[in-house]
């Protein structure tokens, strides 16, 4: 940069020295409150910069405001999500309390139920109790029809003359419904019975046919026991029995008879 005593010399080839001083001081202000190239250029830098930094910053904005917007959409998703999710808690309750209704009320049902069933249960054993009784009345029923119409039908039928009426007594615990001495082509046998109302070998898959045929071959047994020397004769009387049963009873060497043949 030139100085103002220089600049001065040079005007004075021109102007007066005054003229020049004042002129050389001028322009020497002028010149130092002028911006240099080279701030210049850094200042264009710098605007350039601001420019860039702008741009970024709007950019920066738009994409704040448009995640601002998902943000706000994302809310309302979730504003809705909470919504559906306190329906369906409200529907929740509304089937837990249906379901706790229901099961009170099942519970009711399973107590009228279990009532239903204990009432049942005591009619039954009534009613079994009263099964029992009538099938108790109708065995001693035959039992005494069989005591008048057993002895000729024995000895019309198996040749079996009685010496002794036919009794119902116990032997060795087991109480006896028919014993009694019979003659048989001259030799003494003693008459073991039992009464059965039915004989089927259907029942129980054939438990019931095993079970009077066991039952009587321990009273036989008894009676074997006491009557050690004598022969004895075992009988099943009943009002009917299947045929199946009366092969078995046979096999057995036990007499079947059935109410309708005497």
């Amino acid at each position: 940069m030139v100085g103002v005593a220089d600049m001065t010399r040079q005007l004075e080839t021109v102007f007066e020295r005054r003229q020049a001083n004042v002129l050389a001081t001028v322009i020497t202000d002028a010149y130092n409150q002028l911006v240099k190239t080279s701030d210049f250029s850094e200042l264009k830098g710098i605007v350039r910069e601001l420019a860039q930094a702008q741009r970024e910053l709007t950019q920066a904005q738009q994409r704040t405001e448009l995640r601002v917007e998902e943000l706000a959409q994302a809310q309302q998703r979730t504003e809705l999500r909470l919504e559906e999710l306190a329906q369906a808690q409200q529907r929740t309750e509304l089937r837990v309390e249906e379901l706790a209704q229901a099961q009170r009320e099942l519970t009711q049902a399973q107590q009228r139920t279990e009532e239903a069933v204990r009432t049942l249960a005591v009619g039954l054993q009534e009613t079994r109790s009263e099964v029992g009784g009538l099938s108790r009345s109708m065995s001693y029923a035959l039992e005494n029809e069989a005591y008048r119409a057993l002895p000729a039908f024995l000895q019309g039928r198996y040749g079996l003359a009685l010496t002794e009426r036919l009794v119902r007594t116990e032997v060795g615990g087991e109480e006896v419904n028919f014993l009694g001495r019979a003659r048989r082509n001259g030799q003494q046998v003693l008459i073991v019975g039992e009464t059965k109302l039915r004989l089927d070998e259907r029942r129980a898959a054939g438990r019931a046919a095993e079970s009077v045929l066991e039952t009587l071959a321990r009273k036989v047994a008894a009676v074997q026991q006491a009557h050690p020397d004598e022969t004895i004769l075992p009988l099943l009387v009943t009002h009917f029995a299947r045929p199946a049963f009366l092969r078995e009873a046979e096999a057995k060497g036990v007499i079947v008879v059935q109410s309708f043949e005497w």
